[in-house]
């Protein structure tokens, strides 16, 4: 017989690390900024309006022009309408225009006009399906560099 001893192998647990309470942390701090953030809407817009260089047109065709003035009043071919309402403007485009919508359809507006003036005017040249419409600019002052 032999004095060797015999020794027995201790089993190994297999060592792991928990990893819901890392997972628990990733939660709460997704949870966090998700809440403190703060998603900012722009309410305004700055625009840099580009300018018109263009030749002007030698011969004009007959057309028809809208005059916006500074305080939205409007006026055709020189005739002041009595008021500012879209109704008032598509009768009296009906009036001049005659039905030929063809006819070419200029909208000069006060550098000061009121935005919504000018687009009730393109509105009504909508409704009533002018096809040719342009927007008067002046040229640019020459600037010295």
């Amino acid at each position: 017989m032999s004095n060797a001893v015999q020794f027995k192998r201790a089993k190994r647990e297999e060592e792991s690390v928990n990893l819901t309470p890392l997972i628990d942390v990733v939660f709460l701090l997704l949870i966090f900024f998700m809440v403190s953030t703060t998603f900012t809407k722009e309410t305004h817009l700055s625009i840099d309006l580009p300018e018109a260089k263009g030749e002007a047109a030698e011969t004009q065709p007959q057309h028809i022009e809208i005059l916006i003035h500074a305080d939205g009043s409007y006026a055709i071919n020189g005739q002041t309408l009595v008021d500012k309402k879209l109704p008032t403007l598509l009768r009296a485009l009906q009036a001049v225009g005659n039905d030929n919508t063809k006819t070419p359809l200029i909208i000069t507006a006060d550098a000061n006009t009121p935005h919504q003036s000018v687009i009730t005017a393109m509105d009504a040249a909508g409704q009533l399906g002018f096809v040719h419409l342009s927007l008067t600019t002046r040229r640019p002052e020459a600037q010295s560099e």
